[in-house]
């Protein structure tokens, strides 16, 4: 689903669109990035039990909702440590209740979806992997990867040569037939987006 909402960074705002992720089965789903609207978020988890609310990194249009959602179903939130800055700037002292470790598991149904720490656009931005989700291999990549390239840098906390290598070395082994699920616009695949990393790089330098 899609909720819409303000970034805000380095005292710069942007409308933006958001994805929100919801994995799972008819009893229970995972919320991966509550941004902007706890109601709306609600109405798509349609009365399933949440099992966990994953932050992909800690800019403010990804945890916005995150407090009020964990309030309203008892859901744990799952952050990276290395994002606590920027989550403490928007949540102050309400701490996530779990952090996100690379290679660790968030299990939900009968899925595990495995933790790819993911740095470059955040500290502490990480990507979600499953093999295999409703047939496929799937990747949930937050604002690492996305169709056309790597997401923003050039702001606090970011840097452009990390997330290159985030994306080469941890994305782009991944199969070439990996959805890629982002947290903003449209979806791709590995395949679809691992040819253009030089340009990328080119562009970038």
């Amino acid at each position: 689903m899609t909720t819409a909402g303000v970034f805000i960074l380095d005292g710069q705002s942007f409308d933006v669109e958001n994805n929100v992720w919801l994995v799972g089965d008819d009893a229970e789903v995972l919320v991966i990035d509550s941004a902007h609207d706890a109601g709306a978020i609600l109405g798509g988890v349609a009365g399933r039990r949440v099992t966990g609310i994953v932050c992909t990194h800690g800019h403010n249009d990804h945890i916005g909702a995150a407090v009020e959602l964990a309030e309203r179903t008892g859901a744990p939130i799952w952050l990276h440590p290395d994002d606590r800055m920027l989550w403490d700037a928007v949540h102050g002292s309400r701490a996530p209740d779990a952090e996100l470790a690379d290679g660790g598991t968030v299990p939900v149904g009968s899925v595990d979806l495995r933790v790819l720490h993911t740095p470059g656009h955040s500290p502490g931005g990480v990507c979600l992997y499953a093999p295999a989700l409703d047939g496929s291999s799937v990747l949930f990549s937050g604002d690492t990867l996305f169709q056309g390239g790597p997401g923003a840098t050039g702001r606090s906390y970011s840097d452009f040569d990390t997330i290159i290598m985030s994306i080469r070395e941890r994305l782009l082994t991944l199969p070439a037939e990996t959805v890629v699920h982002t947290g903003h616009g449209d979806s791709t695949t590995i395949g679809a987006e691992a040819p253009h990393l030089q340009e990328w790089i080119d562009r970038g330098a």
